[in-house]
């Protein structure tokens, strides 16, 4: 049982106790789908975007990480209404309350492309079943006050994001498409 995960022990029957796994905002989408192997299609119903789901490079990296606040964000869903459907189908009570995002979409003021000082392309590491994380850390430690590091990813890469702004990184998502995100990260 990890930390971050909530779980209630359940009777099965009189002499058995089942640990139960609570669907929450920070439930990892891996668990989730392991735990309860027929949310993965509802997850795909919900949000087409988890079609990402089927492909098993991004299933063992993304997945493994990423939480369903995460996860909402990158299907571009409320993670309220997202965790309220899952927990419906496995027989859980709503929760109640908004779970903002604290993903910037609107270009900033300290956005110019002239302070851009690196540029990285993460579709080949995903490619190859890596998790660009630790490659963009490295990267973002070493980036100078007041210039720009350049992220482009064919999804949106919240877990990274979150653990950028975690250590006072500022950042900004350019969304082209589906499958191309730009993230700009700087000091």
């Amino acid at each position: 049982m990890k930390p971050s995960s909530l779980y209630v022990l359940v009777a099965k029957n009189k002499n058995k106790m089942e640990q139960k796994l609570i669907i929450t905002p920070k439930t990892k989408v891996l668990e989730l789908i392991e735990t309860y192997p027929q949310l993965e299609d509802v997850l795909i119903e919900y949000a087409p975007a988890f079609k990402n789901l089927k492909n098993p490079v991004l299933r063992r990296t993304v997945a493994k990480i990423a939480t369903l606040q995460q996860a909402a964000a990158i299907g571009g869903v409320k993670t309220e209404e997202l965790i309220n459907r899952l927990r419906k189908e496995v027989g859980q009570d709503s929760i109640s309350g908004e779970v903002g995002s604290q993903y910037n979409y609107q270009k900033p003021q300290w956005f110019a492309e002239d302070k851009i000082v690196k540029r990285f392309n993460a579709s080949e590491m995903l490619a190859k079943g890596e998790h660009p994380v630790n490659q963009v850390l490295a990267d973002l430690n070493h980036l100078e006050e007041g210039k720009i590091y350049e992220l482009k990813a064919p999804f949106l890469t919240a877990p990274l994001i979150d653990k950028a702004t975690s250590l006072g990184l500022k950042h900004w998502i350019d969304k082209r498409s589906e499958e191309e995100y730009y993230i700009y990260f700087s000091k």
